[in-house]
């Protein structure tokens, strides 16, 4: 491999990402989690607090809960509203085809979040 392609690997997020996780998945395997938890939980303080208190990715748990009942979903955009640069979208979260919750947003990202959170209340009732 070159030395440019090497020394741009090097500074490349996803590339020092899956290092790190390679790394501690390793640590893991061979220690067993209570060894590398002082670590970890110290290293990524700040990540976990933010997670546990800011943000929620609701796709990624709609995903997650899904695939653990062996069910999938997709997003599909519904509509689109306003000018160009002031746009209000509307997604639906499709749930093995069918629509299974809808939201808006101010972006389409933001809107398919909301429909993973009425889909996710929804799962939370059954």
């Amino acid at each position: 491999m070159p030395p440019e392609e090497l020394a741009r690997l090097a500074v490349n997020r996803n590339v020092l990402a899956a290092l790190i996780e390679a790394a501690l998945g390793a640590l893991y395997l061979e220690h067993g989690f209570e060894a590398v938890r002082p670590a970890i939980l110290t290293a990524f303080a700040d990540r976990i607090d933010y997670a546990l208190t800011t943000y929620v990715d609701y796709k990624t748990v709609l995903q997650e809960e899904l695939a653990r009942r062996g069910r999938s979903v997709t997003y599909s955009v519904v509509e689109v509203e306003g000018r160009p640069h002031d746009r209000t979208f509307t997604c639906a979260a499709n749930v093995d085809g069918e629509q299974a919750g809808v939201g808006r947003g101010a972006s389409k990202k933001a809107a398919e979040q909301n429909a993973a959170r009425e889909v996710l209340t929804k799962l939370a009732s059954e």
